[in-house]
């Protein structure tokens, strides 16, 4: 029972490091960016010795896709949830649309971050491409199996639709938050929002 016990202490305290790792290492991509990022500075954040940051991830990259996975797989529950979609469309897709819009705009460290990884992508693709795998690909794989499952909604290209329905969504949070351009023009996302789903389920009830 005793072995028991300080098994379940060692793996307690395991995840702690690693999650302590983890945040040290995200305030170290904010504060530098991949490239300058030091995995001595790493350490000291997260209050280990460097060679337990080794221990934990095998290098910087290594380091790096697990924040995103870990970003990707906690944005991705937060919007999807744990069961697929299901329901009338018009009123899923606007659910859909502005809990993802809101968590974007909200969550200023995811913000943060994906500004490092849209900084870092020409010289580590890599790296960009990790959050393509594991945020917008399943994203897009959701919407177009919703929207697959729903032929009431008479839609020539359900993958497509999910393309310009995701798309939509990040073109808004990057023009008008990354960018900084709601000043510029101007547009309530509700009427975003509104006009896509008409889009999407207007073919579905046409007007007499």
């Amino acid at each position: 029972m005793a072995r028991i016990k300080a098994s379940e202490a060692e793996r307690e305290s395991s995840v702690d490091k690693s999650e302590k790792i983890l945040q040290g290492a995200m305030q170290e991509f904010l504060a530098h960016g991949y490239a300058g990022a030091s995995m001595d500075r790493v350490a000291s954040r997260a209050g280990v010795s460097k060679a337990t940051v080794y221990s934990y991830f095998q290098d910087k990259e290594g380091l790096f896709k697990t924040l995103v996975e870990q970003m990707a797989a906690k944005r991705f529950q937060s919007v999807f949830g744990k069961q697929p979609p299901e329901g009338d469309a018009s009123v899923v897709l606007p659910k859909l649309a502005r809990t993802a819009l809101a968590q974007m705009i909200e969550d200023k460290e995811h913000r943060a971050f994906m500004r490092v990884i849209f900084g870092e992508s020409g010289r580590f693709p890599e790296l960009a491409q990790v959050c393509v795998r594991c945020l917008a690909k399943p994203a897009i794989e959701t919407v177009t199996q919703y929207l697959t499952a729903h032929p009431e909604l008479n839609l020539p290209d359900p993958e497509a639709t999910a393309w310009i329905l995701i798309g939509t969504l990040i073109s808004f949070m990057n023009i008008q938050e990354m960018l900084q351009g709601k000043e510029i023009i101007p547009i309530e996302s509700d009427r975003l929002i509104e006009s896509l789903t008409y889009l999407i389920t207007g073919a579905a009830n046409p007007k007499s």
